[in-house]
């Protein structure tokens, strides 16, 4: 799905009109409808400070706007070829169903993918479990991978910065 595609699906799910997302992201009202237009029937493409701020106002993650295009069976066939080339995603059969999974012995780049593939498997199984909403499981989607908990993050600390807490620390002793 092309990124005009994407905003005009998330502004009409958080029910705005074109003019009111247009002046929420910064264009003036004399032509703030006319510039979302352009953006959802693709004749023109949000550069990425727009897309930034967009996806601020839409409430959603940039990434969750510029999703590669799959607007026919053909490139989403082909976006397929290239997750099994890169990330071990094979076609299979179970129990007479076509299924997708990933080899992770491929790569750590498959393994990484199957590791994804399962926090979002935890989630499906709690919006089906009544666990979590349906809102909850989007918001988890569309903020994907800010929201995901599941994820380790450290953050490194300027050295000067952790120089001074280390001091402080070390002064309580």
């Amino acid at each position: 799905m092309a990124i005009g595609e994407r905003i005009h699906f998330f502004r009409k799910k958080r029910g705005m009109k074109l003019k009111q997302l247009g002046k929420a992201v910064g264009f003036p009202e004399s032509n703030a409808d006319v510039r979302m237009a352009q953006y959802e029937s693709g004749s023109r493409t949000p550069k990425a400070d727009i897309t930034s701020r967009l996806a601020e106002t839409l409430d959603v993650s940039p990434q969750a706007l510029t999703v590669p295009d799959i607007d026919s069976y053909t490139g989403l066939m082909h976006t397929l070829f290239t997750l099994e080339d890169v990330y071990g995603l094979r076609v299979t059969e179970l129990d007479g169903q076509i299924v997708l999974h990933v080899d992770v012995r491929q790569s750590q780049e498959a393994d990484e993918l199957h590791r994804m593939l399962c926090v979002w498997q935890e989630q499906a199984a709690k919006l089906e479990a009544g666990e979590i909403t349906k809102e909850d499981y989007n918001r988890w989607r569309y903020h994907y991978p800010e929201l995901d908990a599941t994820q380790l993050r450290a953050k490194v600390l300027p050295q000067g910065l952790s120089d001074l807490l280390m001091d402080d620390l070390q002064g309580d002793e």
